[in-house]
């Protein structure tokens, strides 16, 4: 039997207080790092797949814009005196990637739309939280070029 893991809108809640809080720089570096990391792994995988035009546009918009945001956040870190560590996976994100790899066709697909969907609520929150009370300004600076981003990856998902 196959489990669908999808993160359930009631734990993006629970985390809420836990992100009011302000992050201390590196840790939003590395969790920062790790969401960009998990974006891009999840879209490779999907990309090995689907034949849905609307999933593979937006998985290949996943590629370029993650990496992008990679590279500005490693840039703002080294400015804020931050050294970045190497990107790695949660525990949950290394359970959603398992997950999309033991899918296939349009089960795979769906398991990814239903990702992308919590993954981008939960990147939302940390990046408009520190964008508004980051204590590094490169950091806070690039996390509010960051929230746009993700505001539209939101709207994206959204249609599909």
């Amino acid at each position: 039997m196959k489990k669908l893991f999808i993160l359930a809108p009631w734990a993006l809640i629970v985390a809420a207080p836990a992100m009011a809080q302000v992050m201390p720089a590196a840790d939003y570096v590395k969790t920062a790092g790790a969401s960009d990391l998990y974006e891009r792994q999840s879209a490779q995988i999907v990309l090995q797949t689907t034949t849905n035009p609307a999933i593979r546009s937006f998985a290949q918009m996943m590629l370029t814009d993650h990496g992008k945001s990679t590279l500005m956040i490693k840039a703002a870190a080294l400015k804020a005196r931050v050294r970045p560590a190497a990107a790695m996976l949660t525990p949950t994100q290394a359970e959603m990637i398992a997950q999309l790899r033991a899918e296939t066709g349009t089960a795979r697909d769906a398991a990814y739309v239903a990702q992308q969907k919590a993954a981008h609520g939960q990147a939302l929150a940390v990046q408009q939280a520190y964008a508004m009370d980051g204590k590094a300004m490169p950091l806070k600076t690039a996390a509010a070029k960051i929230v746009p981003v993700v505001q539209h990856h939101i709207m994206m998902l959204k249609t599909m």
